[in-house]
Formats: structure tokens, sequence, C-alpha cells
């Protein structure tokens, strides 16, 4: 008997599944040396995670086991310097998905469940560039950019169709949505990560011949973390640790699906996370963690696989950020551009052909309050011209603070006295974009501008008045 080689692919990975095994089809065999063939991948799937931190996966150093992202990394690329554009979840989450600081398209820091805001009306998303050129969309997982009002849904900002929970797990109750409809008033968290993944797979297998664009965000391992009885236990890690790992699965799952289907090769996959970790996980060596301004807050994994287009086993410190997913998606797939001016900038060729991309603007770390600046980042220089103090009032620094973070990535050393025509270069830099920004943020940047004091790090002393520069 002749056996068709995309039945045994389907028959062997199902079989793994149900054996509780982590190791998939996609991954079964080291693919052989390739060359980039494409220029233009005919699917792409953005997978976002909630609160996981630089070095929460394998293959940035951690011991959690994550074969799949691993082996995700191995054959495509990781990076090393990639910043989320804001630290916390619904600013992020909007400036992935527009391009844009959330003190532009209008999307306070976190919704609340009671809410009735959410990101701007008029703001085109990835759902919509998509979407306008053709391309089957879908949302899954968690949103958190508006519930409340319908108009504020995924199905309402691009997206043909939504499966998922409107905002974090650890706010209550959590309705789980198909569409616009819920469909469960207060879901099981811990089935939410399986039952994503098989909303992806039955997204991907749809007979439907048009390219896809998927948008995949998880909702862990945001605190409380949860897994499913599946991986409950597993890692030896607690549940922050499980749910990574069904995470990790998860991709495996996918992957071995967008095989099955024979899309793989022409598929892009983004793999990144929304911002640092809370009280859990890991940033590395990286100083802070999500809701503060410093490099823990901000940078988080990011990898990309597509066999047609990336070549293998690529690890690159340039500097990138969330802001420039929609202007690289929009190059790459040759999207409609979006009609509202852009914060990040086109790296297709940084992808395709490693080139160094060239970035003019400084890019710009807002508070968690989602008014007030706190730093601004050129080249490897980061420049903090204020801080937040523990009454959680951000006051200027009398003095700013300039820290080379490719070498210092904990932030340590305050090196801005030696190099005085970089602090003015980088303020010039910020001062110029401050003006750009709507008038309650040029207002409040300001009245922060008045706000003069010296705090010290929590549970630190004031620092003195003077600076000894």
């Amino acid at each position: 008997m002749k056996v068709d080689r995309r039945y045994f692919v389907r028959t062997a990975s199902g079989v793994l599944a149900l054996s509780g095994t982590s190791v998939f089809a996609w991954e079964s065999a080291e693919p052989k040396p390739r060359v980039p063939t494409s220029s233009r991948p005919k699917n792409v799937i953005v997978m976002i995670c909630d609160d996981l931190g630089f070095g929460d996966l394998g293959c940035y150093g951690s011991k959690l086991k994550t074969p799949n992202l691993d082996r995700m990394a191995a054959r495509g690329l990781r990076c090393l310097h990639y910043n989320a554009a804001h630290p916390i979840c619904s600013a992020s989450r909007s400036a992935l998905l527009t391009g844009r600081y959330a003190e532009r398209n209008g999307t306070p820091p976190m919704i609340a469940a009671t809410a009735d805001t959410g990101m701007n009306l008029d703001e085109r998303t990835l759902g919509n560039l998509f979407q306008d050129s053709g391309y089957r969309t879908m949302a899954i997982g968690k949103w958190h950019l508006g519930y409340r009002r319908t108009e504020f849904l995924p199905i309402h900002r691009g997206f043909d169709s939504y499966f998922g929970v409107p905002y974090s797990v650890d706010m209550h109750p959590l309705p789980l949505l198909r569409d616009d409809v819920s469909i469960d008033a207060n879901t099981d968290r811990a089935m939410l990560t399986p039952r994503y993944t098989k909303a992806a797979i039955d997204f991907i297998a749809s007979s439907d011949p048009r390219p896809f664009f998927l948008y995949l965000a998880y909702s862990y391992p945001h605190e409380p973390p949860m897994a499913s009885p599946r991986f409950k236990g597993r890692s030896g890690f607690g549940s922050y640790g499980d749910s990574v790992q069904e995470i990790d699965s998860s991709v495996g799952e996918i992957l071995s699906a967008l095989e099955r289907e024979d899309k793989l090769s022409d598929t892009l996959v983004i793999f990144t996370s929304d911002h640092g970790p809370w009280f859990q996980g890991s940033p590395g060596l990286l100083r802070g963690r999500k809701m503060t301004t410093y490099e823990g807050g901000f940078r988080v994994p990011f990898l990309a696989h597509w066999p047609n287009g990336l070549a293998p086993g690529r690890v690159s410190d340039q500097w990138i950020s969330e802001l420039d997913v929609v202007p690289t998606l929009t190059k790459l797939c040759d999207l409609k551009p979006s009609p509202n001016p852009l914060d990040g900038i086109d790296l297709s060729a940084f992808l395709l052909r490693d080139e160094v991309p060239k970035r003019d603007k400084a890019m710009l770390y807002f508070a968690v309050g989602g008014r007030d600046i706190q730093c601004a980042r050129k080249g490897p220089w980061k420049l903090r011209v204020a801080q937040e103090a523990l009454d959680r009032v951000t006051y200027w620094l009398p003095s700013p603070e300039l820290y080379k973070v490719d070498d210092d990535p904990a932030e340590s050393y305050d090196i801005a006295g030696s190099h005085p025509d970089i602090v003015a270069d980088i303020f010039q830099n910020m001062e110029a974009q401050m003006s750009s920004f709507p008038e309650p943020i040029v207002k409040a940047y300001a009245e922060l501008r008045q706000n003069v004091a010296a705090p010290g790090p929590a549970a630190a002393p004031a620092r003195p008045a003077k600076s000894d520069r």
C-alpha cells in the first residue's frame, strides 16, 4: 500500500499529540541547507505572549524546556535587541497592530474590564491592511483593545473572525467570545492555550485558497499563570514554567499544522511578547520588569521563521522595535500603507538581506501611566530624563542619565558626564518628536519639565539634589 506523505505526517503528529509529547512533525528531521528563494511571504502569523520575559526561553538562556521555539530560532532569525513599544498590555498591543505609539492612537495603558474605551476607531490595524489586500484574517486570544462597545472588537478592526477573551486573565469575569458573541460567560482559564491552538489549526486548515494573516495573542504567562492538565506540574518551574512550556508546545503544533497543509515554507511566523515579565519570569540580565522603563520592561524575545525567505540560524544584535512590525509587513506583503503617520521603520531589507536598518528618530519610552516620557534611545545609547518615584509620580531629573545598553544591559553605569554631545543629540531628537504628539501629551511634557526632583529607585533614599557632574 502506498502511503501519502501528508496522510502520514497528519497521522503521526496526531499520535504524538495524544501521547503528551512536545515533538511535532515539523521538527522530526533536520532541514537541508537552503538558500532563501522568495522576497514575499504568502501567509503571515504574528504570535504575541502576555508578560513573557527576555530570559524565559531556552534559546535566550532559560533552563525552561522550549524545544519548539528553540528550533524555530535555529531555523530562522533570533533577535537580541527587540523592544516593545510600551511596558504594559493595552498600549503595547495597540502599537504592534498600528505601528504608532499608544499616545498617538488613543489607547489607555491598560483598559479595565468595565471600561467603555478602546483604541481610536480611526486607527488602521494590521488586520485592516491585510484584509484590504485580499487576505483572510483572524484574531485569536487576548484582545484588550476595547470590549464594552462592539465597534472596538476585532471583527470591526480588520479581522474576519475572532476567538478569544477581551482582556487579561486576572480580570473577572472572563468571557470567551466568538466574533462578538459570548459563548462562555466565565471561561476555564486553564484551557485557554489549547483552545487557542485548536482555533489556529482549524484556521490554517481552511479550504479557502486566499493567503491569510493570523494574529495569535496568548493569554499567558500573565499572572496568575495556568496550564491545562496535560502540562500542569511538568516543567519543574511552577505554574509559570508550565504555562511557558504549553505555549512552546502550541507553537510546535501550529508549525506542524502548517507543514501538513504544505504552507510552512511560504508562511512568515513571528513570535514575541508584549513587554517584560511581571512578578514571575525572567528579564535575563536586564534591569527592571513590566511597568518600568528599564530594559527589563521593554526588551523581549523576537523570533522569525520563514523557510523560503529567511536564512536559517541568524542571530542579530541589531536594535529593532515593535513599532517596526507594521511598516515591515506592509512592505514585505505589498499592502496598501496605513494612512496614519507611523513611528516605526521598514525592516524588510534587514529580514531578507541582513542590511543594517537606518533609524533617524530616537525611540521613546513612556511611563506606565501613558502620558509622561522617561527615556529615549538612539542606537546603543539610552537617555533617561525622568524617573517615577514611590509615590507613582514621574519627576524630571535635574541631570539626565546616559547608558550604553549594548555594553551595560543592566543600566548600572551612568556615563552622561563623559558624552555631553550624545546627551544633547538624543535630547534634541526627543524634543522635536514631542511636539508632534496630541495636545494632551505635549501639555503633560511641559508640566513634567517643571516637576524637577531626583527620586531614587524603589526602597532607596532620594538621590542628592545636585549632580556630581
